[in-house]
């Protein structure tokens, strides 16, 4: 009987801390896997490179310039869905964080 007293305690607990936590844990492995199959580190550490591994004499220059305009243009693909997954994670946890309290507000307020 005594635990019924404890459930908005529960609830806050469990909408502001532990479900936010997991949501950030959840946003991270997105995160993580995204970077991992766009290769945006990857683009980053082999961006001066030649494409394609090209090294015949001749070739080494317009291999690298080639390969860094493809690299760029990858990149700045991959930056910008990676902003806007960044925004639209933001404002999932920020609508699940005001969402108990604009439901009271529109009911109460």
């Amino acid at each position: 009987m005594g635990s019924i007293f404890l459930l908005p305690y529960i609830f806050v607990k469990f909408w502001f801390v532990e479900a936010p936590l997991g949501m950030l844990g959840y946003f991270a492995s997105f995160n993580h896997a995204f970077l991992e199959m766009f290769s945006l580190t990857l683009f980053l550490k082999t961006f001066f490179q030649p494409l394609k591994s090209e090294y015949r004499e001749g070739l080494v220059w317009f291999s690298r310039i080639m390969g860094m305009m493809i690299k760029s243009i990858f990149i700045i693909i991959d930056t910008l869905i990676l902003i806007i997954i960044l925004a639209v994670e933001g404002l999932v946890l920020v609508g699940f964080l005001t969402f108990p309290i604009a439901t009271v507000y529109l009911l109460y307020g």
